[in-house]
C-alpha cells in the first residue's frame, strides 16, 4: 500500500482531489485483498502465482483463437514448421552459423525487391494522409496465424482510436490473403496498411547497422532462439526512430486513446515498497521521431546481442539502458506504472477470463474494470500465457470485449 500513502501525500496539493485518490486506494485496497484471498477460487492457489493461472480451456466456450489457430501456433515449436526461421538445437555456435549461412536466401525479412524499395514511399504517403496518430506493429509469422485475437487488438484500437492510422510491417500481411484477412477492419473506413518493410532503410545510419550486416552475411550467430522475436525487438525500435510514434503488440486490448502519449514507456513491475520499478517491458512504446532513448536502445541492441536468451534483446534490454540512464539529462522520457499498460502481471492473466461465481468475485470484477477504465491505456494479455484460454460470460475480459469491439458479432 506505499503508492497509496505516496498518493494521499500528493492529496493535498489543489491539483488533487482528495476524495479520487482515497476511492482509488479502495479499489487498490479492494484488489489487494481479492488477490488474495478471492483469486483462490478463479483459478489461483497459494504459491502458483509464480508458475501461471490455473485456467484451463473449455471447448465449450468463445475464445481469442480457434482450436485450428491455437494448434497450428503450438506445432511452431516443432523445428519442421518453423524451418529455416527455427534454428537446430543441440548444436555448437560454429554449427548454427554454418547453417544460418546455409539457409540465409530462405528468410523472406531479408529479401530486398519492389514492395521494400517502395517501402518508404508508402509509409510517408500513408502517414501524411491526416493521421491524429501513428500506430506500428510488426508481423513476421506467417499470415494465416493472423487470426481472431489479433484482429481484435485491431479493433479495440481503431475504437478508442478512430481517426489513427496503423502501419503493420509484415511481407505476409502485405500480400491478397493478408488484405483479405483484414478487410473487415478496412471495410469500415478505418487508416490500416500492411506494408513489407525494408530493413536496410530502416537501420540505415543506426548503431544497430553492423549487427545487422554481420546477421546478413552469416558471420553473427543467431543464437537458438527464433530469429524472427529479435527482429521484432529491433524493428519496433527502427521504425519508431525512423518515423515516431506508438509501438504496440498484437495482443494488446487498447482501451484508452493514445492522443497525447509521449516519450513513454512502461514498468511491467515495481517494488510495492518503494514504488521503484524492477523491470520495463517494451510491447507498448511512444516516442517522437529520432528520440535520443531509441538510438540508445538499438546500441545496446547490436553490442549486447544475444540469441540465446529469451527476453535478453526486448525487456531486458529496455531495462539495462533505462536503469543506466536514470540520471542523465538530454533524453526526456517518463516511466509510466504498470497500471498504464500491464494492470495485470502474466501470473494473473488467468483471472481476467474466469467468470465471477458469487457476490464477492463479481464485485471484484467491477472494482477491477473500475480501476482499468480510470487508470490504465490497455490490456496486454501475455499470449504465451493466455492463448488457449476461454472468455467465460461475465468476465472482465467478455466485458471488456463488449465494450470497446468494432465487430461485437465476432466475439460472442
Amino acid at each position: 500500500m506505499h503508492s497509496c500513502r505516496a498518493l494521499l501525500l500528493r492529496a493535498k496539493r489543489p491539483i488533487y482531489s482528495v476524495v479520487a485518490v482515497v476511492a482509488l486506494c479502495f479499489v487498490l485496497y479492494y484488489d489487494w485483498i481479492i488477490s488474495h484471498d478471492i483469486l483462490g477460487s478463479l483459478g489461483f492457489v497459494s504459491g502458483d502465482l509464480e508458475a501461471g493461472p490455473m485456467v484451463q480451456p473449455n471447448l465449450g466456450g468463445f475464445y481469442l483463437r480457434s482450436v485450428q489457430e491455437v494448434s497450428a501456433i503450438e506445432e511452431l515449436d516443432s523445428p519442421e514448421m518453423l524451418s529455416p526461421l527455427l534454428p537446430p538445437i543441440n548444436v555448437t555456435e560454429e554449427e548454427r552459423i554454418a547453417w544460418f549461412k546455409e539457409h540465409l536466401q530462405e528468410f523472406d525479412i531479408f529479401r530486398n525487391d519492389n514492395r521494400t524499395n517502395e517501402f518508404h514511399a508508402r509509409v510517408t504517403y500513408f502517414l501524411g494522409s491526416g493521421c491524429d496518430l501513428s500506430v506500428f506493429m510488426t508481423w513476421i509469422l506467417p499470415a494465416t496465424l493472423f487470426g481472431r485475437r489479433e484482429l481484435l487488438a485491431l479493433e479495440c484500437l481503431f475504437r478508442a482510436n478512430p481517426n489513427g492510422c496503423l502501419v503493420i510491417l509484415s511481407r505476409s500481411l502485405d500480400s491478397s490473403r493478408g488484405l483479405a484477412i483484414l478487410e473487415p477492419i478496412l471495410s469500415r473506413g478505418f487508416k490500416l496498411l500492411a506494408v513489407t518493410p525494408s530493413l536496410d532503410l530502416l537501420l540505415e545510419k543506426t548503431p544497430a547497422m553492423t549487427w545487422y550486416h554481420e546477421i546478413k552475411n552469416g558471420s553473427r550467430d543467431p543464437g537458438e532462439i527464433p530469429l524472427a522475436q529479435n527482429l521484432s525487438n529491433l524493428l519496433r525500435l527502427a521504425v519508431l526512430y525512423k518515423y515516431g510514434g506508438v509501438y504496440i503488440d498484437t495482443d494488446f486490448i487498447a482501451i484508452k486513446e493514445f492522443i497525447g502519449l509521449r516519450n513513454s514507456i512502461g514498468a511491467q513491475s515495481i517494488n510495492p515498497e518503494t514504488g521503484k520499478w524492477t523491470r520495463i517491458n517494451n510491447a507498448v512504446m511512444a516516442f517522437d521521431r529520432g528520440h535520443p532513448l531509441l538510438f540508445k536502445f538499438m546500441e545496446e541492441f547490436g553490442i549486447t546481442f544475444n540469441g540465446n536468451k529469451w527476453g535478453h534483446n526486448g525487456p531486458y534490454l529496455v531495462s539495462r539502458v533505462i536503469a543506466r540512464l536514470k540520471n542523465r539529462l538530454g533524453y526526456n522520457f517518463t516511466v509510466l506504472p504498470p497500471m498504464a499498460f500491464y494492470p495485470v502481471d502474466w501470473t494473473k492473466i488467468g483471472g481476467l477470463f474466469k467468470k465471477p461465481d458469487n457476490g464477492d468475485e463479481r464485485r471484484w470484477v467491477e472494482a477491477k474494470l473500475l480501476q482499468l477504465s480510470e487508470t490504465t491505456y490497455g490490456v496486454h494479455l501475455w499470449n504465451k500465457q493466455s492463448k488457449g484460454m476461454e472468455i467465460e460470460k461475465e468476465s472482465v475480459m467478455d466485458r471488456l470485449i463488449s465494450k470497446n469491439c468494432l465487430l461485437c458479432r465476432d466475439a460472442q
